[in-house]
C-alpha cells in the first residue's frame, strides 16, 4: 500500500452559506471563512471542502452552476477566492472544491443557447428526447418529485434532469462537453485548487436508449437512479478525465457515488488502474430507511447494528490494499449523525465522541462536516414555512397533498431525515444568531446554540471539540490509525462495535457501545495480547482488566495492544 499525503490528511467539510456572514447580509462567505482559518488549524485538519461556491440561481443551494468560472455574488469575488487560497496555503491547509459536472442550472449560457433551436451548436450539450405517446420519454421520477423530463417549446423535446428541472443533464457522450469540463478542472488547478469532490459523478454516463424503469410501486413515476449510475461508459470518461487533468498534478479526489457497489468502488479507487483516490458510498446512510419503500429515505426505520458492522466490514475489506475508503457519518445531505446514530439528549457529549472515534479509527480519509465536532444536533422547526431546502418542501407537498400522508408524520421524517438539519448557521457562540450573523440568516438558528457553540466548547478541556483534536493528533502520530488493515469482533453484538487495527507489529482494539445500555465487553479468546495501553476514551477509565469490562452508555474505548 502506497503512502500518500491524502490517506494521512483528515478533510474539513464547510457549507459556505452556513458558516461565517462577514458583511451582515445573513450569508455565509469568503471572507467569513478566511477568518475561521486559525480555528481550523487549531482543530488539526489538513484540508477543507467547500461546498459549491460557484455563480449560482441557489434553485438547490449552489449544486444548480450558471458559471464555473466565477463565485456566487452572495460568496463574493474570486479575488476573494484567490485571498482564500492563499491563506489556507500559508497555513499548510489544501483546498478541496466541489465539481458538479453531472448537470448544470438551466441559467448556464450553455443551455440558455441549447433550448434555443436543434440546430445550436450547444443543442447537444444536453440530453433531448423526443415525446413517447404524447408525453415523457419514461417513467423515472427526479430526485426531488416529479418526471425527470421536462418539456421545451421552442424546440418541441423534453430534457432530462435527474434532479430539479433547473438542473438539466449534461450530455456526456459529447466530447466537446467533456473538453469544456476538463478545462474548467485546468482553470481551478492553475489557481491553486488541491483537489475536487466530485457530485454524483457516477451517473455522468446513462444507459443506451433510457428505458423505462423497472416499476417497483404501481400508479407512481419509478425510481430510475438505479439505471444512471455506474453507466456503460463511467470508467471510460473518468480515465479520460484522470489522463486529461487529474494525472497532471498532486490532488485529492472524492467521487460521490450513489448506490456504488464495493466491486465499482475497488475499480474507481484502485492505486494502479482507478481514477479517484476514493469515494462517497452510501450503503451505511441507508440502513435507517425502509429499504424499496415509494417514499424513500423519509420512510424511518431503527438502525440495527449488526447491519452497520456487516456494511462497513464489507467495504474495509474489499478496499484494503486495493483501493481506498472516504469515512464520513455527516455532510450538506445527511442529519447530525449525533441525533442519528447517537443520543442529542443526556448522552450527547459521549455519543458525539463515540461516533468521532468509529469514524476515525476505521482505514479510509475521515471526513467532518461543519459543526460536527462541537456536536451539533438536528433541529426540528415548527413550521414547514421556516425550511429552505428544496428536497424536504418537495416532500413535504408530495406525501401530504398526493399521498394525503398527516403533516405531524410527514414532519416526523423532515426533523429525523431532512437535509436542512446540517444546514442551519454554525453555532460559534451564544450572541445573537449564535455569531453567525449580525443580520437574520437566511436560514433559523438551531435554538440550542446558548448551549451548544464553539465559544464553550474551545472555553472546556473535556469537549467534544478537545475530543477530536485529541482523536487527529493520535492519527498523525501513529501510522497504524490510517495504514492498519481491519478486523472485526463481535459481529452479532447488539450493542458493541468493536475491531482491531494492524500495522507490522502494532496493533489497535477499538471498542463502542452503540446504545444507551451498559453491556459487557469479552474481548475473543483469539485475541491474545500482553498489555493494553489506553490511548483515548470518552470517560475516564478505572483500571482492570481490559479483556473484559462494562460499557457505560456510548463509551469509546481505543487500546494500544502489546
Amino acid at each position: 500500500m502506497n503512502k500518500t499525503w491524502w490517506k494521512e490528511s483528515v478533510v474539513y467539510q464547510i457549507y459556505p452559506r452556513s458558516f461565517v456572514d462577514s458583511n451582515g447580509d445573513g450569508v455565509g462567505d469568503l471572507r467569513g471563512i478566511i477568518g475561521k482559518l486559525d480555528y481550523l488549524k487549531t482543530l488539526g485538519v489538513d484540508v477543507i471542502w467547500l461546498s459549491p461556491v460557484y455563480k449560482s440561481p441557489n434553485d438547490d443551494n449552489g449544486y444548480d452552476i450558471s458559471d464555473y468560472q466565477d463565485i456566487m455574488t452572495e460568496f463574493g469575488t474570486l479575488a476573494d477566492c484567490d485571498e482564500l487560497i492563499t491563506a489556507m496555503h500559508a497555513r499548510g491547509l489544501k483546498l478541496m472544491m466541489d465539481l458538479v459536472v453531472n448537470h448544470t442550472s438551466d441559467e448556464h449560457a450553455w443551455f440558455q443557447q441549447a433550448r434555443l433551436s436543434r440546430n445550436n451548436p450547444y443543442h447537444d450539450y444536453y440530453i433531448w428526447r423526443e415525446p413517447k405517446d404524447g408525453r415523457e420519454p419514461n417513467n423515472w421520477e427526479a430526485a426531488f418529485n416529479g418526471s425527470v423530463w421536462e418539456w421545451n417549446e421552442a424546440t418541441g423535446e423534453y430534457f432530462l434532469h435527474m434532479f430539479s428541472k433547473k438542473q438539466p443533464d449534461l450530455n456526456w457522450e459529447n466530447p466537446q462537453v467533456r473538453r469544456a469540463v476538463y478545462d474548467m478542472m485546468h482553470f481551478w488547478f492553475r489557481r491553486g485548487v488541491d483537489g475536487f469532490r466530485m457530485d454524483v459523478i457516477n451517473m455522468i454516463s446513462k444507459p443506451e436508449g433510457l428505458p423505462d424503469a423497472p416499476v417497483v410501486r404501481p400508479g407512481f413515476l419509478q425510481p430510475g437512479f438505479q439505471l444512471v449510475t455506474n453507466g456503460p461508459r463511467l470508467l471510460e470518461f473518468l480515465g479520460e478525465m484522470k489522463r486529461e487533468v487529474l494525472s497532471k498534478y498532486d490532488c485529492i479526489t472524492v467521487g460521490e457515488a450513489p448506490l456504488a457497489t464495493v466491486r465499482q468502488g475497488v475499480e474507481i479507487t484502485n492505486e494502479e488502474t482507478g481514477s479517484l483516490n476514493m469515494l462517497f458510498q452510501f450503503e451505511h446512510m441507508d440502513l435507517d430507511s425502509v429499504g424499496g419503500h415509494m417514499n424513500g429515505k423519509w420512510a424511518l426505520k431503527p438502525l440495527v447494528l449488526r447491519d452497520l458492522k456487516a456494511t462497513m466490514s464489507r467495504w474495509q475489506t474489499a478496499l484494503s490494499g486495493s483501493g481506498w475508503n472516504s469515512l464520513y457519518l455527516s455532510n450538506h445531505d445527511q442529519p447530525r449523525p449525533v441525533s442519528r446514530f447517537g443520543d442529542d439528549g443526556a448522552y450527547r457529549v459521549e455519543s458525539a465522541k463515540m461516533l468521532g472515534t468509529f469514524n476515525h479509527l476505521l482505514q479510509g480519509t475521515p471526513y467532518i462536516y461543519q459543526g460536527e465536532e462541537i456536536g451539533m444536533t438536528n433541529v426540528a422547526f415548527d413550521s414547514i414555512s421556516d425550511y429552505r431546502d428544496i428536497e424536504i418542501l418537495n416532500a413535504f407537498k408530495t406525501q401530504t397533498e398526493e399521498q394525503g400522508r398527516d403533516p405531524r408524520e410527514v414532519m416526523r421524517g423532515i426533523y429525523a431525515k431532512g437535509r436542512d438539519n446540517a444546514r442551519t448557521p454554525m453555532q460559534w457562540s451564544a450572541a445573537p444568531q449564535a455569531g453567525f450573523s449580525k443580520a437574520e440568516p437566511w436560514i433559523k438558528v438551531n435554538p440550542n446554540y446558548t448551549t451548544i457553540n464553539v465559544e464553550h466548547a474551545l472555553a472546556d478541556p473535556d469537549s467534544v471539540f478537545a475530543y477530536y483534536q485529541k482523536l487527529i493528533q493520535l492519527r498523525k502520530a501513529h501510522p497504524v490509525f490510517v495504514y492498519g488493515t481491519y478486523a472485526l469482533l463481535l459481529p452479532e453484538h447488539e450493542a458493541i462495535y468493536a475491531f482491531t487495527r494492524t500495522l507490522e507489529d502494532e496493533r489497535l482494539l477499538v471498542v463502542l457501545n452503540f446504545s444507551k445500555g451498559t453491556p459487557d465487553f469479552e474481548a475473543p479468546t483469539a485475541l491474545a495480547y500482553g498489555e493494553a495501553e489506553l490511548l483515548i476514551g470518552n470517560y475516564p477509565v478505572p483500571g482492570g482488566d481490559p479483556r473484559r469490562f462494562t460499557l457505560r452508555p456510548y463509551e469509546a474505548r481505543v487500546y494500544r495492544l502489546r
